[in-house]
């Protein structure tokens, strides 16, 4: 594992953003997972600025999204879908058809799962996941507990979750319990894997994800077996590392 340290959010998102671009520069028609949150928006943001002045080409990339709560619409300024188009799509040249994202309006979630699993295939795989981390450790919606043989599969969101996830919505009530998400299998499967951490209510996330034992009741340590993370973290997210790791 590779960690980059970081001063702030803003140089996070930075450092993050100059290595999403070279794989972009280095492959051209890559196939990009990517997360959504509150954590990649800056990541999002630097990338559309490099893509402005021409740093940046995404007519050949294709990309494939981590999750979508089960429910939503593509066009509910909830959905994740929408997160996307907000914060990336609408302002880069993406092929509109490269875009994929889970259909949170298929209820059947057999077939909903299969269906964006069966996209990853076509793809011919994953080669670059951008994943966050919840407070709780999980990457995607795996939320503690999850096997880790899991692929794309429909998610109990647990009540952390939901309520971290509430100040997206008008009140708790209002966030769905339910999510289509791709599992650890799905996401190990990646040939390489950025993780992005700000803010120290993650911090004790980042010690037992990336310090602490692999097990399921943490579903980020399970990417300490991957041969190919980097993790960019700020300063606050780095505060319980032990001292020769902090500085």
């Amino acid at each position: 594992m590779n960690l980059i340290k970081a001063e702030n959010y803003q140089d996070m998102s930075r450092k993050a953003a100059n290595i999403i671009s070279a794989q972009v520069i280095m492959k051209p028609d890559c196939v990009l997972g990517l997360a959504t949150g509150s954590t990649p928006i800056g990541i999002y943001r630097q990338l559309v600025e490099w893509y402005e002045k021409g740093d940046l080409d995404f007519s050949r990339v294709s990309t494939v999204n981590l999750d979508e709560y089960r429910g939503l619409k593509h066009t509910d300024p909830q959905s994740y879908y929408y997160f996307m188009k907000q914060n990336l799509f609408q302002y880069i040249n993406i092929r509109e058809k490269a875009v994929f994202v889970p259909d949170g309006e298929e209820m059947d979630a057999e077939k909903a799962c299969k269906n964006h699993e069966q996209a990853i295939q076509d793809l011919g795989g994953i080669d670059f996941q951008l994943l966050g981390l919840g407070k709780n450790g999980h990457i995607g919606f795996n939320e503690p507990g999850a096997a880790f043989e899991k692929d794309t599969y429909c998610v109990n969101l647990a009540d952390s979750t939901i309520k971290a996830n509430a100040r997206f919505f008008g009140s708790v009530d209002e966030v769905p319990t339910q999510a289509y998400t791709m599992g650890i299998r799905t996401i190990m499967h990646a040939k390489k894997i950025l993780v992005a951490v700000n803010g120290e209510g993650k911090a004790q996330a980042v010690r037992e994800a990336f310090f602490g034992p692999v097990t399921p009741q943490v579903p980020g340590s399970i990417l300490q077996m991957h041969p190919d993370v980097t993790v960019v973290a700020d300063e606050a997210a780095l505060s319980q590392l032990p001292d020769v790791i902090h500085k």
